[in-house]
């Protein structure tokens, strides 16, 4: 009896190798390449339960989840000779997992190669403004190329996008300058803009008053109520020759 037990232990290992090389389960977002002796079985298998003959069949896992690839810095020297450190995140997921196993080795990294090489080329065709304010532009052009070249791949690129634009210093602060000198234009160009509308408004007055002296008097005797309201302190002016006027007629007289 004891001589038995090893031989019933030995097909129960063998009952679970079995089982488990056999049955394999993939989740909603999973897909399966199976390989029959070297050879693809038809069309991506799963979701659900799958079952191989063992050391016959090889199952590949494929995920066609949205993948976040970060692109690593790299050095680019922009189209009028800036020297710059670019990183950028791609967004891809695999659409025909057949393609994805057979036509590549490794999607992932052939994608993480392809995206920092076209990084710098498309960058490098940029000028350093059309980097900083046209960013939105060199993102769907670098979703483009992408998604142009890896299609054979299988995959589709949703969406790429430049995180950070690191610059030297110097340039740091030219474009400080820059941006301060516009700063500076602007405001003269508000304050010569209200020193235009403001003269006009002057000009208008004055022709108001001209037609009626006795406005510009009562304007005048305003002005030192002001004055004398805000700053409690003794004025002297002078009396207006047109409050003396009748007094003289009279006296000529």
């Amino acid at each position: 009896m004891f001589s038995m037990f090893p031989a019933y232990v030995f097909i129960a290992v063998l009952i679970v190798f079995f089982l488990a090389s056999a049955i394999k389960i993939l989740n909603e977002y999973e897909r399966g390449v199976i390989f029959r002796l070297g050879r693809v079985l038809g069309a991506p298998k799963g979701p659900g339960l799958i079952i191989l003959i063992p050391i016959i069949d090889k199952m590949v896992k494929v995920s066609l989840r949205t993948v976040v690839l970060d692109i690593p810095p790299q050095d680019v020297i922009t189209k009028d000779n800036v020297s710059i450190k670019v990183n950028a995140v791609v967004y891809f997921r695999v659409v025909d997992p057949l393609k994805a196993i057979i036509d590549v080795e490794n999607f992932l990294y052939a994608t993480s190669q392809l995206a920092q090489t076209t990084l710098r080329s498309v960058l490098g065709q940029a000028e350093l403004d059309d980097l900083l304010s046209h960013r939105e532009q060199l993102n769907e052009k670098l979703q483009e190329i992408l998604d142009t070249h890896t299609e054979s791949w299988g995959i589709k690129v949703s969406n790429v996008e430049v995180k950070n634009v690191d610059l030297p210093q110097e340039m740091q602060r030219a474009i400080a300058r820059q941006a301060e000198a516009e700063r500076e234009r602007r405001a003269k160009i508000i304050s010569a803009e209200g020193e235009f509308q403001a003269s006009g408004k002057l000009a208008e007055a004055s022709d108001v008053l001209s037609r009626n002296p006795m406005a510009l008097q009562l304007r005048y005797l305003q002005t030192l109520i002001e004055i004398s309201t805000e700053k409690n302190s003794t004025i002297i002016f002078p009396i207006p020759i047109d409050l003396l006027k009748v007094f003289m007629d009279k006296m000529s007289k």
